[in-house]
């Protein structure tokens, strides 16, 4: 990595990214790749953004540690496995944790080093097209990319201390596990991080607006994971809106109105996770003044190639339109860094997987079976459970299944939905046929390696003709 104060202000840029987080820093090292000079504007004192220093990762780790703890203390004896009833060391797993971070951390620094790319820490401001300044420093630029991310939502009503009323950042760092927890929010981060602390012995409720958990999955596959998490002890209050949060006594109590029958309720906890969504990261940036035009929502308006309304400045990730995901930032990243080296780009938004990493985990791309009955297209369901997967039983992981969705008439891939066992791996057979054109069939005639998770798929796929085998 190549330190740069930014006081060399005869220094000309190709690219200036402002933010280092999955957008940032991989449009950073294409367009590095592609021969321009780059330099990267981050405000904290590592890289990676949320993602890696307070989201995607640490979670990732807090979901496997805590899952590793539930098998030890549920399956062991059915496996044949005799040991003493595990006990749990939070400070460790918390240390394991932040050594996952730091390594991922170190590996993005590894990455500027090599290719050759500047950093300059502080927060950005951009005074004019081609110009950013940091505290009293300017950095000229032929073209910016704005990758700030996004920042948790608040609730109105509901103030966020980080100690007892938490967002997604203090859920992971919390000093002890609770004896018990309210979630407010059946979102991703909500029934993630809700799980980790329901694994590890906290009593938790989960508080949505909506009248479905996991407003953004295939309404099938939605229903399924919150059977599962049931199963696991977490309850789920749907259809309520969370009035307010008091202290009462060294406990919180969180007051909720159901939203169809008007009927008040109430849940004592000791810690509450605010988790109702993300908005865009854009203060402080100066878009008002030089002209940068943003959408109802606060996220900056760009074109097909994520230019903004003022020439020379380009946006991607969570800070525009569209899933706020870290693989979304991150194919908007490559393709602007080629557009700007004269290459070509794609990126399909129509075919961005989503996963949400609890056990088992959901996947899901293209249409939602909700979606298509909406456009009024007619298809085809292809359904397998992990019943009937040899590996799935002798891995004690048979819950769930895939659901493939395909054309009536041509039999062409439309979306498909899998829970179960290593989902947000298996889903990405189907981004590749989808992303060609595949046909079901296409899947049901390849042959799979027996016995894996992933001939379910294959036996959904046969369920979009003649039929599985193995049901």
């Amino acid at each position: 990595m190549t330190e740069n104060t930014g006081n060399d202000e005869d220094t000309l840029y190709d690219l200036a990214v402002i933010g280092a987080g999955p957008g940032g820093y991989v449009c950073a090292i294409r367009a590095a790749q592609n021969g321009l000079k780059v330099v990267v504007i981050e405000g904290r004192e590592t890289l990676g953004g949320t993602c890696l220093n307070v989201g995607c990762i640490p979670s990732k780790a807090l979901l496997h540690a805590s899952h590793q703890f539930h098998v030890a203390s549920h399956d062991f004896a059915t496996l044949g496995i005799r040991v003493n009833k595990p006990k749990l060391d939070w400070k460790a797993m918390q240390a394991f944790k932040d050594d996952v971070v730091a390594q991922n951390v170190k590996g993005i620094d590894f990455l500027f080093r090599k290719n050759g790319i500047d950093r300059i820490t502080g927060w950005g401001r951009i005074a004019a097209p081609g110009r950013v300044t940091v505290g009293e420093s300017e950095i000229r630029a032929k073209n910016i990319v704005i990758a700030t991310g996004s920042v948790p939502a608040t609730l109105p009503g509901v103030e966020i201390d980080e100690k007892k009323i938490v967002s997604s950042t203090g859920a992971l760092s919390l000093p002890k596990v609770p004896k018990s927890m309210v979630v407010i929010g059946a979102g991703v981060i909500g029934l993630e991080l809700g799980s980790v602390y329901a694994r590890l012995g906290a009593e938790v409720t989960v508080i949505e607006y909506l009248d479905r958990a996991a407003p953004a999955l295939d309404g099938e596959l939605a229903r399924g994971l919150v059977r599962a998490l049931k199963k696991q002890g977490m309850k789920f209050v749907l259809g309520a809106a969370v009035e307010s949060v008091t202290r009462e006594k060294g406990s919180l109590s969180v007051a909720y109105t159901q939203r169809k029958s008007g009927k008040a309720g109430a849940v004592e906890t000791e810690v509450v996770l605010v988790a109702t969504g993300r908005k865009p990261f854009t203060d402080g940036l100066g878009l008002e003044e030089i002209g940068v035009k943003t959408t109802e929502r606060g996220q900056i308006a760009v074109d097909d190639r994520w230019q903004t309304s003022v020439p020379g400045i380009y946006a991607i990730g969570d800070a525009v339109p569209g899933p706020m995901l870290a693989h979304k930032a991150e194919e908007e990243g490559v393709a602007v860094a080629d557009i700007l080296a004269g290459r070509a780009a794609h990126v399909d938004h129509d075919l961005i997987p989503s996963v949400v990493y609890t056990t088992p985990e959901a996947a899901g791309i293209g249409a939602t079976e909700e979606a298509l009955k909406e456009a009024g297209r007619a298809y085809k369901v292809g359904k397998f459970n992990f019943m009937g997967n040899g590996r799935a039983k002798a891995s004690l992981a048979a819950e769930g299944f895939v659901k493939i969705l395909a054309d009536a008439e041509t039999d062409r891939l439309l979306g498909a939905h899998i829970l179960g066992p290593v989902a947000g791996e298996m889903i990405h057979e189907i981004a590749v046929a989808m992303e060609f054109g595949a046909a079901a069939e296409d899947i049901a005639l390849t042959c799979h390696a027996h016995p894996t998770f992933s001939e379910a798929v294959r036996e959904a796929a046969l369920a979009c003709g003649q039929g599985p085998i193995h049901a």
